[in-house]
């Protein structure tokens, strides 16, 4: 596993640990489609689900981990969680997509939530 696989593997267990410390119900991990990529975590709060899209970084040398989120990346998402649902046999209109930004500082690891989309 190369460095940014690793990175990205430490970010989305900071992340499952983040949510669970929320209350959030961790559903499922890295779910893959055959087009459009994955999504890093699956959730449930409060009756609706939350697809979670997973940053991580080291330094800002490429900036913030928000900026990499890009309107491509976010459409790529959409398509999976229509994946998703079409898989599973779901229908809901309660779900919403999050991006979960972790830094790992020399010192501290931070981490933010943000909403990114809402049905």
């Amino acid at each position: 596993m190369g460095l940014t696989q690793e990175i990205g593997r430490r970010g989305e267990n900071e992340a499952v640990d983040f949510l669970k410390k929320k209350k959030y119900k961790i559903i499922g991990r890295n779910f893959r489609t055959s087009k459009f990529g994955e999504i890093d975590i699956i959730a449930e709060n409060n009756n609706q689900l939350i697809f979670v899209e997973v940053k991580a970084k080291t330094n800002y040398n490429f900036g913030a981990p928000e900026e990499e989120f890009t309107r491509y990346k976010k459409k790529k998402m959409r398509r999976a969680i229509q994946d998703y649902f079409w898989a599973k046999k779901l229908e809901t209109e309660n779900w919403r997509i999050d991006l979960v930004a972790v830094d790992f500082l020399r010192d501290r690891t931070e981490i933010r939530q943000h909403t990114i989309y809402q049905d």
